[in-house]
């Protein structure tokens, strides 16, 4: 029994032991991690104190006038906070752009979260840059710099922009767009996703809103690629996004159709109501391992899978 008792006193002053050493190295570790985290919010309080101390001068609600040497007003800028540096461009926050046309009217609004000014005076919009035209169609761009030149009517980027279109996400090289006559042009190879996960390829895309219309066109190799479908164009793409309709131009050819192909000219890419349809009423040829069929007209219908080749028919089975 006094066995027993001396092991239970032993276990109990053994718990206590590690109790303590267990408080004073959390005790210990707490204080370092305090001081840890006091460096760093002296630290983060530095670094703003040097940011607020870096600006030659800042100024709040900022506005301005921009004339032409013939006094034409050409745009304002408006900002929610204005900085001027030294060494650095200016940097407007929250910041509003309104260009102006001969006749003095409002042509065109660019909102940014952020904008610079040069010293040569070109504005560069950074990330994402909502523009409303005077026809009142909105355009949406995010990219790492967007250049207004008012005096030329002009919007550039040099680098690459994504443009968010009709159910549709839109990367390009660079891009240009006249003011006046609500054009762009996204240059270089151009990717388009659309929201049905089709996604098209191809070059130099020109945008078109102009009287209300939502048209996009390229002149150049297209390629249309959706589920188990690829489609090729010699002669570029023409897309109407208020109709869903996509015309693939000039010779045509889709693959991977059941293992084989089909050639035809001018492909119409019906996307209305959520469909896909592939229609052409020019000759059409489907080639594979088993068959070879050649028809004046065909109509695919790419979701339940039904083909028809239509009118002269003519077809060899192997």
């Amino acid at each position: 029994m006094v066995l027993f008792q001396t092991k239970r006193i032993k276990t109990v002053i053994i718990f206590i032991i590690v109790m303590v050493v267990f408080i004073w190295l959390f005790q210990n570790n707490y204080i370092k991690l305090s001081i840890f985290q006091k460096s760093i919010n002296q630290s983060t309080v530095s670094n703003k104190q040097v940011q607020e101390n870096a600006y030659l001068e800042k100024i709040d609600n900022f506005i301005i006038k921009e004339y032409s040497k013939k006094q034409i007003l050409l745009h304002t800028i408006q900002a929610q906070t204005y900085f001027s540096y030294k060494n650095s461009p200016i940097k407007l926050i929250d910041v509003e752009v309104k260009t102006f046309n001969a006749s003095q009217k409002e042509s065109l609004v660019l909102r940014s979260n952020r904008a610079e000014i040069l010293k040569s005076g070109e504005i560069f919009f950074n990330e994402e840059v909502n523009i409303k035209t005077s026809t009142g169609v909105y355009h949406e761009l995010d990219t790492e710099s967007l250049i207004v030149l008012s005096d030329v009517g002009k919007i550039k980027s040099n680098r690459e922009v994504t443009y968010l279109g009709n159910n549709a996400k839109i990367n390009a090289k660079s891009m240009e767009m006249d003011i006046d006559s609500d054009t762009m042009i996204l240059k270089g190879k151009v990717n388009i996703f659309q929201d049905s996960g089709a996604k098209i390829t191809t070059t130099d895309l020109f945008i078109n809103h102009e009287n209300g219309e939502k048209k996009y066109n390229s002149q150049n190799k297209t390629s249309y690629l959706s589920n188990k479908n690829k489609v090729n164009s010699e002669k570029g793409i023409d897309m109407d996004m208020n109709q869903n309709l996509i015309k693939l131009l000039g010779k045509v050819e889709i693959l991977d159709f059941n293992g084989g192909s089909i050639k035809t000219t001018n492909l119409l890419i019906d996307q209305s109501n959520g469909g896909e349809i592939f229609k052409s009423n020019e000759p059409s040829h489907l080639r594979s391992n088993t068959v070879d069929i050649k028809a004046k007209k065909m109509h695919y219908d790419a979701i339940t899978k039904k083909l028809k080749l239509m009118e002269q028919v003519t077809a060899v089975y192997e």
